[in-house]
């Protein structure tokens, strides 16, 4: 896991000159890694990941991946390796039928009608939606339109899958179906960057975190350290998951990231 795979050099990015969103972002993404990407509202978030596949270009700067500079190369070659999914999944969907949706980037690829045909059923079978390929998209649920939605982009066969808010709007029961089978993709060797909100799916589920505000980078690590770092997340407008504040309030060290982290913790101070 210690080749890069993406990799921002003093990236800036500004649609009006005098407001950057971005700021000399320096990012190595790594093959294998699992990064949430977290911030207040406005911090860059989204700015950045789009950057990952080549949908925004550098002002100044330049992005690469796998070595290739993204403003010479087009986003439909780089949605070969990296694959965006939208907050809003019904921004991607406007197919027919659950299987044509995901047909249709495979065979903007050009791919023969036996592959694309493959890719379907492999990419629905790996969400739980191979038996409703034939249904329409638009009357099943958001969690459901979620899974079609990475459906569509595993059947791209990326290596990296960057996620916008996977979770929003999903009740607990969607919530941990979906993060069980991101879990199971990276698990699988996809690389995955995750913007979210919940604190407790990054402490759970992130093996890396990036923390940014005001188009900076303001803290880089693994969850642990970077729910340490009380003033940095301050600045950015993020507070810790409930378990590491009770655990800070304790002066517990190394912070807890998980209920069950602090139960054995404090069963350990308490004997």
């Amino acid at each position: 896991m210690s080749d890069s795979i993406i990799r921002f050099e003093k990236v800036s990015f500004h649609y009006k000159a005098e407001q950057p969103v971005l700021k000399q972002i320096d990012l190595s993404i790594r093959s294998g890694e699992f990064i949430a990407l977290i911030g207040g509202n406005g911090s860059g978030k989204t700015t950045l990941a789009k950057h990952c596949n080549g949908l925004y270009k550098p002002t100044d700067g330049a992005v690469y991946v796998e070595g290739r500079d993204t403003r010479e190369v087009s986003v439909a070659e780089l949605s070969r390796i990296v694959s965006y999914c939208y907050q809003n999944p019904d921004h991607q969907i406007f197919q027919s039928t659950i299987g044509e949706e995901v047909a249709f980037g495979p065979s903007n690829l050009g791919l023969a009608k036996a592959e694309i045909e493959e890719r379907v059923t492999q990419a629905l079978e790996a969400v739980g939606l191979l038996p409703y390929r034939e249904e329409e998209p638009y009357f099943v649920s958001k969690g459901t339109r979620q899974k079609i939605a990475v459906a569509s982009i595993l059947a791209m066969k990326p290596r990296v899958i960057v996620l916008d808010e996977p979770t929003t709007g999903l009740d607990h029961r969607g919530v941990m179906e979906m993060m069980a089978l991101i879990q199971s993709l990276h698990r699988q060797g996809h690389t995955i960057l995750a913007i979210t909100h919940d604190m407790r799916l990054v402490a759970e589920y992130a093996q890396r975190v990036l923390v940014l505000h005001k188009g900076e980078i303001v803290c880089d690590g693994e969850p642990r350290h970077v729910f340490a770092q009380t003033n940095a997340l301050s600045l950015a407008q993020v507070e810790p998951p409930a378990v590491s504040r009770f655990a800070q309030a304790l002066g517990l060290t190394p912070l807890p990231l998980t209920l069950a982290e602090l139960q054995d913790r404090l069963v350990k101070e308490l004997t």
